[in-house]
């Protein structure tokens, strides 16, 4: 499971009032709900795209602090995909998630990168023993 933070400033209920739609429009109906650190995230067992296998998102709650999106994208392996017939649509699953990822927190592909980057850096320097 990854978790994003929005730009600063910006909030994701603000971004994305009603994620669940979103997250429809996105990958497919949603079929439930997966709990992850305290928070229900929504599944979409059966997404559009057959590159997907499955689609868990959501919106994580942490007191004091702005909420993240949290996301676990479950893919198919290649070897199945080239089975299928399905490797064309790695392009638009691709495509799916950077766009799913921008609009809720407004962070483009380079940018997400950038920031985890630095949290793996500041983790490094933390001491273990702490």
């Amino acid at each position: 499971m990854e978790e994003y933070k929005m730009r600063r400033g910006e909030y994701l209920e603000e971004r994305v009032p009603n994620l669940k739609g979103t997250i429809e429009d996105y990958f497919g109906p949603v079929t439930g709900t997966e709990e992850f650190n305290g928070s229900d995230l929504y599944v979409v067992d059966d997404p559009d795209n057959p590159v997907f296998e499955r689609v868990v998102a959501g919106a994580v709650s942490y007191s004091g602090k702005k909420d993240k999106l949290a996301v676990d994208f479950v893919e198919r392996e290649l070897e199945a995909l080239m089975e299928t017939g399905d490797v064309d649509a790695a392009g638009d699953a691709n495509a799916a998630k950077n766009d799913f990822l921008l609009e809720c927190t407004g962070r483009d592909a380079k940018s997400r990168r950038e920031s985890m980057k630095r949290a793996v850096e500041d983790d490094a320097e933390t001491p273990d023993d702490v």
